[in-house]
């Protein structure tokens, strides 16, 4: 069949092929909360960058089919060198990773040498086999707090790395010191405070990795699966939502009488609606397109990144 006929497949026919394509080749389909409404209701789980790292972890899947950016699926294959793991689109790269590429990891590494490092799972697998831990914007905090060193670098989201360190007692030192997500620099605390001036019974959740004087201003803060359970175990029925919008419908869907009112409409993450549901069917079908991570760098890059797990199995 020819890419021009899939693409007009009925979108029906198109899910029903990837279905029973997943059951023949033993494939597991994983989303992260800002894929496309469609995506997710295909996926075997759908969750933030750490439910998707251990689900990858644990799965007996034979290939994975990984519907992110590409340092996720980089994660996934790390943490599975027997398996194969798929992305739909190769293009859909995350633009923070690359402001932190291993050459700059080492150069801090040199420069603070009794600092410990600990990277955002935002980071290219290169940037990560040089770090001592690897932290999701759901357990950095915790994960900084174990490191035994005073200072810690955290890298590369300067928002988060501030956020975590008004949660611990360390110093925490961003590398890059401006590194940041193009889509969490979209919220202002003005727009905020506007929308909850025209909404004052609503409860603002927010991401990390929004400026700080965002998420000081909001009700919550959390990933994305912290404020979606937050969206679900909450007594309010209208949320203003500063993150990605692709996380909205997923909360609609579970809370049908909430309201959910995106911080700003236009919060879109392009690379991570590069992925369709032709892709996904391309992707099992035809094998592609497959993330490999060199040996030695998924080697080293493993450690830190089991470091984690483990740290979130014993706190669970």
């Amino acid at each position: 069949m020819t890419e021009n006929a899939v693409m007009e497949m009925k979108q029906d026919d198109l899910i029903a092929r990837i279905n029973k394509l997943k059951r023949e080749k033993q494939a597991i389909i994983l989303a992260h909360n800002y894929q496309r409404p469609e995506i997710q209701d295909i996926a075997d789980f759908v969750g933030d960058s750490l439910e998707l790292s251990l689900c990858a972890a644990q799965t007996s899947a034979k290939i994975i089919v990984f519907n992110g950016v590409t340092f996720m699926a980089e994660t996934a294959a790390i943490l599975n060198p027997n398996k194969k793991v798929l992305i739909p689109d190769r293009n859909s790269s995350c633009p923070m990773a690359a402001m932190l590429p291993a050459e700059l990891v080492r150069f801090y590494r040199k420069r603070y040498p009794d600092a410990k490092i600990v990277l955002y799972i935002n980071s290219l697998a290169e940037a990560k086999a040089y770090c001592d831990a690897v932290c999701t914007s759901a357990n950095s905090a915790e994960i900084i707090s174990r490191m035994d060193s005073e200072t810690v670098l955290f890298g590369p989201d300067s928002n988060l790395a501030q956020y975590a360190k008004s949660q611990t007692d360390k110093h925490v030192i961003p590398i890059p010191a401006c590194g940041f997500c193009p889509v969490h620099k979209l919220f202002s605390k003005e727009g905020i405070l506007k929308l909850k001036k025209a909404h004052p019974d609503a409860e603002i959740l927010a991401h990390p990795e929004c400026n700080p004087e965002v998420w000081r201003a909001a009700d919550f803060v959390g990933s994305t699966s912290k404020m979606y359970r937050e969206s679900l175990v909450s007594n309010s029925t209208k949320f203003i939502v500063a993150t990605e919008v692709g996380l909205l419908p997923r909360m609609k869907k579970e809370r049908p009488d909430a309201t959910f009112i995106p911080a700003y409409d236009e919060a879109i993450c392009v690379n991570m609606r590069l992925h369709t549901l032709e892709k996904v069917y391309l992707s099992l079908k035809r094998g592609r397109y497959r993330v490999d991570v060199p040996p030695n760098i998924a080697s080293l890059a493993r450690n830190s990144v089991e470091f984690m797990l483990k740290t979130t199995e014993t706190q669970a």
